[in-house]
Parts: C-alpha cells; structure tokens; sequence
C-alpha cells in the first residue's frame, strides 16, 4: 500500500470503475474500390472517327454533359433516310391529293352521266391506293424519326431542325450519362471509334462514396450481417477512421483462400479514399454484457500481469492484481479484480508506483 499527501493527490487523477460493454470484434483485410453502383462506362453506339475530346480525367461533369464528339456515316445515312421519308411523304401526300380530285370528280361525272362506272371505280381505287401509300410514308416517317433520336441519340430539337432545313449535319455529341467523375478514358481526336468493340471510351464514377471489399474468413463469415456499421483504417490514411455500413455478403466461398467477399459502402465527402487501396475493417460480432472497466492509463504492466492500484480509503491506495480483458476506446475490461464503483488511480498510477518501490 502506498499512502499520499494531499498535495500528491491533486496530482492524481482518481476515478470510478464503470461498467462498459466490450463487444468481440473481427477483423478483415481488403481494397477500397469505387462504388459500381454510381459507375458507369460510355461506350459509342456506332462507328466513325472522333473528331474532338471534351472531357478530360478528373473532370467533374453532370449528366447530359458533352464527352467527345463524332464524325459517323450511320450518323449520315440515318438523317439521309428521314429526308427521304420526308420527300416520300411529300410526294404520297401529293399524290393522294390528285386521287382525292380525281375521284370526286368522276363522282361529279357521272351523275351528269357524263362518264362511265369503270372510271368512277378506277378512280376510287386509284384514291385508296394513295391513302395507302400515304400512311406508309407516314410509318416510314416516324421510324426514321425514332430511329434518329433514341438509337442514334439526337435530341428533338435536332429533329426538328432536320426537317425544316433538310441539311445533314454529320457530327454527333456523345453525352454522359450520370452525374460524377471522368476517372478513365481510352480515347483521341481522330481516334476511329467502333461500335461492336466492347472497349469503354470513358468511365465514370461518382466519388462522393466508395465500396470496400474485404475478405472475410468463411468460418466468421455466418457473423456478420448486412445493414451492420464496421471501422475502416486505410493504410495510406492510418490516423483516419472511416464509419461504414455492410452492404451485401457474397454468396460463395473462395475456394481456394476459403475467404467471403464482404462489400460496404464507406461515406467519400472529402475524396481523400482512392480505388486500389488496401484497407482493415473492424466489426462488432455478437452483443455482450457491461463488464467493470477503468481508463488504459490506469494499468500498470509487468510482464504478463497487470495490476492498478486502488484507494483503500482517502489518501491510502492498494496495489491489486487484475485480469485484463478488451481494450476498446482507451479503456480496459477487468474481468476479475475490481468491481463497478471501486475507485482507482488513472492520471499519476506510475508515479505511485515508483513511490511503492522506494
């Protein structure tokens, strides 16, 4: 025992032994990757050389932005068919209204009974022949309308603007389609560009979160479930600690690292986490029960043993021996020595120590 001033004592800093719950944790290794959930890769929808590059890597682009641009022939032949479309519903449109005079007039005709029934009914027939070409020309004429806008990507007022002035416009812009980060791109200015190649043009990313794919034993894979927050340290960032939360649980074991992928989303506000990183997660396994613990600072090691020293009463403190548990968030489970509401040294236990000694 070790008995102090009241002038040590305002050096020390006297504490009560609290009960905290120590839950087991788990550990697993793996790489931060980006999030394929806000990902995408461009592809070009046809073939024809790349006659400017807009977006460069790092750039910040929102949806409908402008990526590159292409000189294509599909792009050509599919404006080149809705201007055919539009002469041929010119002409069938034309055409149906010299059948529509024609029959009328034959009707006109022969109540005067100035004409014959064979040329009443010619001319009918004549008429719905060209209603009938008229509606094709028609059909002809919205498909190539759709066909220009949803395969090949011009907006309406391009259309528009195609019909009325009937002038072919060969280049088109390839947009992108989310919000986020140009984080790749394999593409030049006269770059030919193919559309049965499967090669991205550009990937993009939205880097605001990230995915974190660790893997996890098989034996503790059962443990963890989705929707469970786990700590996350990147090696290249050893003073940060990142909250994250699981997200799924793969469905199959390696069969050669007998390893689980467990996949998390990690909160990315300030961009500092990269893809390919190599990172630890933490997670809390199971519920336990409060236990007696006191700060780390409080423990004295010797060894294997450890031990704290504990008033007695006013000014007289006790070396006890303890059993160490967890040590979670600076302080220390005592799974045998101490109970809740004991009072130990914290601030200045190895000052007392070495008092003990002299």
């Amino acid at each position: 025992m070790v008995r102090v001033t009241d002038e040590n004592l305002r050096q020390l800093n006297v504490v009560n032994v609290e009960l905290r719950a120590f839950p087991l944790h788990k550990n697993a290794i793996g790489q931060i990757a980006f999030n394929e959930d806000a990902s995408t890769v461009v592809q070009t929808p046809f073939s024809g050389r790349v006659t400017r590059v807009l977006a460069k890597i790092g750039d910040d682009i929102k949806r409908g932005d402008p990526l590159f641009e292409i000189d294509s022939p599909e792009v050509v032949q599919a404006q080149t068919d809705l201007i055919a479309a539009l002469h041929s519903l010119d002409k069938a449109k034309s055409a149906l209204f010299s059948a529509q005079r024609q029959a009328e007039r034959q009707t006109r005709l022969i109540k005067d009974k100035a004409t014959s029934q064979r040329e009443v009914d010619q001319a009918l027939n004549d008429q719905a022949a060209a209603e009938s070409e008229f509606k094709t020309a028609e059909g002809t004429l919205t498909f190539a309308r759709n066909r220009l806008r949803v395969i090949i990507g011009r907006d309406q007022a391009e259309v528009d603007r195609l019909e009325s002035t009937r002038v072919v416009n060969p280049l088109i812009t390839i947009n992108s389609p989310i919000d986020g980060t140009v984080i790749a791109r394999k593409v030049g200015p006269g770059q030919y560009v193919r559309a049965d190649v499967a090669d991205a043009l550009y990937s993009i990313a939205d880097l605001s979160t990230m995915w974190l794919k660790a893997n996890v034993p098989e034996i503790d894979a059962p443990l963890i479930r989705i929707g469970q927050e786990i700590e996350v340290k990147v090696a290249a960032l050893p003073n940060r600690i990142f909250r994250a939360h699981v997200i799924a649980i793969g469905a199959a074991s390696d069969s050669t690292t007998r390893r689980v992928v467990v996949r998390s989303e990690v909160p990315n506000p300030d961009r500092v986490l990269k893809s390919e990183m190599f990172a630890i997660f933490k997670i809390a396994i199971g519920d336990s029960e409060p236990s007696p613990s006191v700060p780390s600072s409080a423990v004295i090691w010797e060894g294997e043993k450890a031990t704290v020293w504990s008033e007695r009463e006013p000014l007289l403190f006790e070396r006890r021996v303890i059993k160490a548990g967890l040590e979670q968030d600076g302080r220390t489970e005592v799974r045998d020595g101490l109970q809740a509401g004991d009072r130990v040294i914290a601030r200045g236990a190895i000052f007392v120590q070495n008092e003990s000694q002299q």
